[in-house]
């Protein structure tokens, strides 16, 4: 059962067993009598649950990043607030949107169900929207004939030892946006030449030869968004320092 099923189950029996003793057994007890135990516990777990659920579903929820296919933008080790308004509002396990607030813009960095297996979670960043020509050629990306403009960077002290030593990280512009990218010189990964379907979004990782991405696997459906990650509240990984603590990455947000 994932988290978002489990909450809302919870949130239907505690709230039920609160309901019931309150219609049909609570008027019958004495002023002395203790509530049962499961009411009690029921009464006191329901509107944290509730809270809980609303927060996740509606507003705010963490994930972990888990894998360098988001290096250099995020390392492994990073947990991120992800917005689950952005994009628009849904109900929690069933995922129907109810209310419409924006759309995907080129450069998010977008959390999503990974279309091939929808119960895992993804992160990467949006490249291609709806209608676009997306080609990648030769570790340049180009959108509707135009390439994406890239400068090389030069790595500074919090990259050595999560970007290989011989793979370069870049200043990658898409549109009125910037964000940077890891290219490995000696690996050539799968050209594409394509037009992005109507209600789908092309995806790509920043560390663009190690991800698994839309470049795989297709292109990510609307109703498979999550939502847009935006903050870093905390950086944990023991075997990239001796501190555990990533301190430098710790506020950080997202672009």
């Amino acid at each position: 059962m994932s988290f978002p099923a489990l909450m809302v189950s919870l949130v239907v029996v505690t709230g039920l067993i609160w309901l019931v003793d309150k219609i049909m057994w609570s008027d019958k007890r004495s002023p002395s009598q203790a509530d049962p135990m499961i009411v009690e516990y029921a009464k006191s777990f329901f509107p944290i649950i509730l809270v809980v659920l609303v927060i996740r579903s509606f507003l705010y929820e963490p994930f972990r990043i888990p894998s360098a296919s988001m290096v250099p933008t995020l390392h492994i080790g990073d947990f991120i607030l992800v917005n689950k308004h952005s994009y628009g509002i849904r109900l929690p396990v069933v995922n129907i949107k109810l209310i419409n607030v924006s759309k995907p813009e080129r450069g998010d960095v977008v959390v999503f169900r990974y279309p091939p297996q929808p119960e895992v979670d993804y992160i990467k960043r949006v490249v291609g929207l709806p209608g676009d020509h997306v080609q990648y050629n030769n570790k340049t990306l180009y959108i509707n004939g135009e390439v994406m403009k890239q400068s090389l960077l030069e790595k500074n002290s919090e990259l050595f030892g999560v970007v290989p030593i011989n793979n370069k990280v870049l200043s990658e512009q898409l549109g009125d946006k910037s964000h940077e990218i890891a290219l490995a010189p000696r690996r050539q990964r799968v050209m594409i030449d394509e037009i992005i379907p109507e209600g789908e979004y092309f995806v790509m990782g920043d560390n663009r030869d190690n991800s698994s991405d839309s470049r795989f696997w297709g292109t990510v459906p609307e109703g498979n968004l999550v939502g847009k990650a935006f903050y870093i509240w905390m950086s944990w990984d023991c075997n990239a320092s001796w501190s555990c603590i990533g301190w430098k990455r710790l506020g950080g947000l997202i672009h």
